[in-house]
């Protein structure tokens, strides 16, 4: 027997190299590569629909078998594209705690509901027992007799347990916890991981199987293992969210069956996930209009639009250096606004800390927040408070000029239609501003440069 090569895998895009390197050579990442054997020779790969064969023509291809069938939550199915598509696969990711578990439980008890005995629903866990699992069952009310539990980590026996019942849907919590006797290492290591997502994968392709893999994620909110797995899959969705509130995002970061960056807003109820049906104040929360330092800006995570609390707090401070700290979006956009109203309207933050975050815990990185968090800032730092019924959106750039964001007119609908005025955007045409002198004038009556000795003072 030929003795198994030692080879180094990048655990960001799955590179493969003999020997080791600081960086790799596929992504340039630095530090990736981790040692794995080389898989064995001699396995024959398959085709996507799980046959080898010849090269057949388009228009003879056909889609019998491929039929989606609903997952019990309509919006979800929307928001997937075509709902659960059998022989796809998709890949759930977020943090530990955030609902992954309990929100993939209610698509499985739905779909063994409807389905009944016929074509069951296997959910596989290799983290809580088949005890822990019967109780979130019980908790969610679901009673599905065509729904079976399997507690392993061992993939071969996910292999046998589809062979022998042949389910619709097939759930497995989490991909890191399972093992595979062709693959080195403990469960959770790239080559555990790609392998078991491989056989899998092939598995559920040939028994026209929906197969749904639950992920764990790193510190910085990326999925744990290599890269690979996300090019692997069909479709992959992040649940984020902060598990102290009671809502949760359900982001869409690819998808083949449907559009991407599409978002759903669900409510961490007594009954599990529960879809909020129209999420367009849901973060703004019972606010106080009187307040300085709070800004609202109409966003667009995807093809929703979505009105949101930017707050900011300008206060003095001691220090020889000044703090900027940022929540929900990158802290690097709060430095270069700065910066833009220290040059352009000739304030002076020397002698200031300024924090700034996104109310309702959500996470945006639109560039149509830019002005938002400007009028937010002067507003803490002139402490004016803003009428209660404005509006924000726009871009602003380096030289102080706002420019047009994308999905201007649904942004502008939608504020209409919740009823906000002054609706402050850089269209011309509907009474939008250019710059921000222009925001300056029109919310604090103030010029760029007469008041500015004026402003140091109020600071104080």
């Amino acid at each position: 027997m030929a003795k198994q090569k030692e080879v180094y895998v990048c655990s960001s895009c799955g590179a493969q190299t003999m020997q080791w390197r600081g960086q790799c050579p596929g992504c340039r990442e630095w530090n990736t590569l981790h040692p794995a054997m080389r898989p064995r020779a001699g396995a024959a790969g398959t085709s996507r629909s799980g046959v080898t064969g010849r090269p057949v023509a388009l228009s003879a291809v056909t889609d019998a078998g491929q039929t989606p069938y609903g997952s019990g939550l309509a919006a979800l199915d929307r928001v997937l594209g075509k709902g659960l598509v059998p022989g796809a696969a998709i890949l759930v990711g977020g943090e530990p705690g955030i609902g992954k578990s309990t929100l993939i439980l209610q698509i499985a008890g739905f779909v063994a509901a409807q389905m009944g005995e016929e074509r069951p629903v296997l959910y596989v866990s290799g983290e809580e027992s088949l005890g822990q699992i019967k109780g979130r069952a019980d908790r969610l009310r679901i009673q599905a007799p065509g729904l079976l539990a399997l507690a392993t980590s061992r993939v071969e026996d996910v292999v046998e347990a589809v062979s022998a019942s042949s389910p619709l849907l097939l759930v497995v919590d989490s991909v890191q916890t399972l093992a595979s006797t062709e693959a080195e290492g403990l469960p959770g290591n790239v080559s555990q991981v790609r392998a078991v997502a491989t056989i899998l994968l092939e598995l559920c392709r040939r028994s026209n199987c929906t197969l749904v893999l639950v992920g764990h994620v790193t510190k910085d909110g990326t999925l744990a293992g290599p890269r690979l797995l996300e090019h692997m899959v069909d479709t992959v969705v992040s649940l984020e969210g902060d598990r102290r509130q009671m809502f949760r995002l359900l982001r869409v970061y690819k998808n083949r069956f449907g559009p991407n960056e599409e978002l759903l807003v669900f409510h961490m109820g007594a009954q599990g996930m529960q879809v909020v049906d129209d999420p367009s104040t849901f973060f703004l929360g019972q606010r106080d209009a009187s307040l300085s330092g709070a800004a609202v800006v109409m966003a667009v995570d995807g093809q929703r639009p979505l009105a949101v609390e930017i707050q900011a707090l300008v206060s003095r401070t001691f220090l020889s250096i000044p703090r900027r700290a940022a929540l929900g979006f990158d802290v690097g956009r709060l430095h270069l606004l700065l910066a833009v109203l220290e040059k352009r309207l000739k304030l002076n933050f020397s002698q200031v800390d300024i924090y700034a975050k996104v109310g309702g815990g959500i996470r945006l990185s639109e560039p149509g927040l830019d002005l938002a968090l400007v009028a937010a800032v002067l507003s803490s730092y002139y402490d004016i408070p803003l009428p209660e019924k404005c509006v924000l959106w726009g871009e602003v750039d380096l030289n102080g000029q706002i420019r047009p964001v994308t999905a201007q007119h649904v942004r502008l609908g939608q504020a209409r239609r919740l009823g906000f005025s002054p609706v402050v955007q850089p269209e011309r045409e509907h009474g939008g501003i250019s710059t921000v002198s222009d925001l300056q004038k029109l919310l604090f009556h103030r010029g760029s440069a007469s008041h500015a000795s004026g402003n140091r003072k109020k600071i104080s």
